[in-house]
C-alpha cells in the first residue's frame, strides 16, 4: 500500500527522501555530502533506519555500506505528493492548479507545451 508521500515525515527526513529520489540510491555518505548543514554520519544513518521503519526506503549491503532505495518508483511519488498538494492547497481542484501555473511567471514556450499537453489529453480521451 502506497504510504501517503512525505505528509508523516520531518523537515530532515523530506530531505533526505528527496536526495534519494535525485541519485535513485544513496549511502549514508552520499546523503551527507548532499544535505544542507548535515548533522553527524550516526544521526543519518538512524534517520534512514526511521525511513525505513516507516516504509519508505529498504537497503542493499555493498561491502561495508547500506545503499538505501526508495520503496516506491519515482512516478508513484510524483503522483502522491502532487495528490496531496492538490487536495490541501487547491480543494482538490486540477483547474485551479493549472490557473496558479499560469498566474506564475510561465514562458511562452511552457504554455505552449502545456497546451501540446492538454490537445494530446484531449485526443487520447476521444479514442
Amino acid at each position: 500500500m502506497p504510504k501517503p508521500f512525505y505528509i508523516f515525515l520531518s523537515r530532515r527526513e523530506a530531505q533526505i527522501m528527496d536526495i534519494i529520489y535525485k541519485l535513485g540510491e544513496a549511502s549514508v555518505t552520499d546523503v551527507l555530502n548532499k544535505l544542507p548543514d548535515p548533522p553527524g554520519y550516526n544521526s543519518i544513518r538512524v534517520l534512514l533506519t526511521i525511513l525505513e521503519k516507516k516504509g519508505y526506503l529498504t537497503h542493499r549491503r555493498e561491502g561495508q555500506r547500506y545503499i538505501y532505495v526508495p520503496t516506491e518508483l519515482p512516478d508513484k511519488a510524483k503522483h502522491s505528493a502532487l495528490d496531496h498538494v492538490i487536495k490541501t492547497f487547491f480543494d482538490g481542484s486540477k483547474p485551479k492548479v493549472v490557473s496558479a501555473l499560469l498566474d506564475s511567471k510561465i514562458t511562452e514556450r511552457e504554455l505552449n507545451e502545456l497546451s501540446k499537453m492538454i490537445e494530446q489529453a484531449k485526443r487520447e480521451r476521444q479514442k
